[in-house]
């Protein structure tokens, strides 16, 4: 899967900017403009575990055919800042996530690696990180943040994940 961001392409105090993902296909669908309104969104995580966010799923088998591409947004709450935990890691596909909505003076720690043997890297605002599927993928800011998901292999099933009991990590 190609990640892409194209950032400061027009003029003026926002500019616009693009985050692109792709990935191979062997079979042609329509385009189709996705506005949030139109993305599945599905409230989910707890204030008590600082995980309180929404996930609006754009390219997602309810919304959007695709061939191997999954991409949708994730938002925290304010307040919130777990993206997911327990972590999990996805046997039958991997990961890109393209993190934002991070003020200057705070990061976002992405732990990544084989759950017996993590590792965190240091986001900060529009950065991304590639998982292999045989890493764990989990996220912790010194804020709430948001960022763009994109998964790519054989199935499209959202809740295809292998669960990492947080007794397994070091």
């Amino acid at each position: 899967m190609d990640s892409i961001l194209v950032k400061d392409i027009s003029e003026g105090d926002s500019p616009a900017k693009f985050y692109l993902n792709s990935a191979p296909a062997h079979i042609g669908y329509p385009t189709k403009k996705i506005n949030i309104k139109d993305a599945k969104a599905e409230q989910i995580g707890s204030l008590k575990n600082s995980s309180q966010r929404t996930i609006y799923k754009y390219i997602h088998p309810d919304v959007c055919q695709s061939c191997q591409l999954l991409m949708g947004m994730t938002v925290l709450e304010p307040n919130n800042v777990w993206n997911t935990m327990p972590c999990h890691t996805h046997s039958r596909k991997m990961e890109v996530y393209f993190y934002f909505d991070i003020a200057k003076d705070n990061v976002v720690f992405h732990f990544v690696g084989e759950p017996e043997e993590t590792r965190h890297l240091v986001v900060r605002n529009e950065e991304a990180i590639i998982n292999p599927s045989w890493s764990i993928h989990s996220g912790v800011g010194t804020s709430n943040y948001t960022f763009i998901w994109g998964t790519v292999g054989e199935n499209q099933t959202f809740t295809d994940m292998d669960a990492v009991g947080m007794d397994i990590l070091k």
